[in-house]
């Protein structure tokens, strides 16, 4: 099984703390009286490593502390299974377990209602427009889009969840009349959830930066071992963009689509009305 996102930031923090405290591997292996190979192995997330190794190394780095707890808190999450590793054969990559684990999600999208965000029907609709895709694919794809959705439940952490769509999103009819009107009608519903917030700008915005495409910004509580994190969601696994430069760029182009979105009250009257203004002869 590939090493999760977590297995790999511990395995990083653990060579950096090695190479502080001046020691080679050879030398962590010989007073730990491992295998030569295990120090490599741990640092590459080829293995992982159990809490009694793990106080075992910090204990060598001199680490102590708040920073010690968390490494430790880092392990255990770290051997603890995702949801979304029962949808393997669905979701390729790592941005599930990126996601997971973030504290504020902030989204833009051209082109369709966020897949956190879609009901069921919008979404069997989005993933039954692709090419050839088998009946028992679309049904099992839907229920993994679904099964995603518990992130935002208090079971899941309920990120703060920061959402710009543009309004020609809410205005293509996917699905039809009904399909619409209940994704419109749930996001309406979201008004009063205070971890969600949903911005739409209006076609009268004209050109912006956001026409270059869809992404999302994600942070994470600890930035000690999580730095923001951008994906661009490229086939066939998306684009992770981690560079402080390229974070910067993608964080003032979210706070430009922001500013000149409608504010959230705006946009969600706006959702009523187009929502209102479904006929069910289109």
């Amino acid at each position: 099984m590939n090493p999760t996102i977590r297995q790999r930031r511990l395995a990083a923090e653990l060579e950096r703390l090695r190479e502080a405290a001046g020691f080679a591997r050879e030398e962590i292996a010989e007073r730990l009286d491992w295998h030569a190979t295990k120090v490599w192995r741990v640092e590459s997330a080829r293995s992982g490593v159990t809490t009694g190794d793990l106080r075992d190394l910090l204990d060598l780095y001199d680490v102590h502390g708040p920073r010690r707890e968390a490494l430790i808190a880092l392990a255990r999450q770290a051997r603890q299974k995702g949801w979304w590793t029962e949808y393997r054969d669905v979701f390729t990559g790592s941005y599930n377990d990126l996601e997971v684990q973030a504290s504020v999600i902030r989204n833009f999208e051209p082109l369709l209602i966020p897949g956190l965000l879609q009901t069921e029907a919008y979404a069997r609709a989005v993933i039954r427009a692709a090419p050839v895709v088998d009946p028992q694919e679309v049904k099992r794809r839907t229920e993994a889009r679904m099964a995603r959705q518990q992130l935002l439940t208090p079971e899941g952490g309920e990120p703060k969840l920061w959402i710009v769509i543009d309004e020609a999103v809410v205005r293509r009819p996917v699905g039809g009349v009904d399909t619409m009107r209940e994704q419109l009608q749930r996001l309406i519903d979201l008004r009063d959830q205070p971890n969600i917030t949903i911005q739409v700008i209006r076609n009268s915005a004209g050109a912006h930066p956001g026409l270059t495409g869809p992404f999302v910004i994600l942070d994470f509580p600890s930035s000690d071992f999580f730095a923001p994190v951008i994906y661009l969601e490229l086939a066939p696994d998306g684009m992770y963009l981690e560079e402080t430069e390229q974070v910067m760029r993608y964080t003032l182009m979210f706070d430009h689509l922001r500013a000149i979105a409608l504010g959230p009250a705006q946009s969600i009257k706006l959702l009523n009305v187009i929502k209102e203004g479904l006929r069910d002869d289109e």
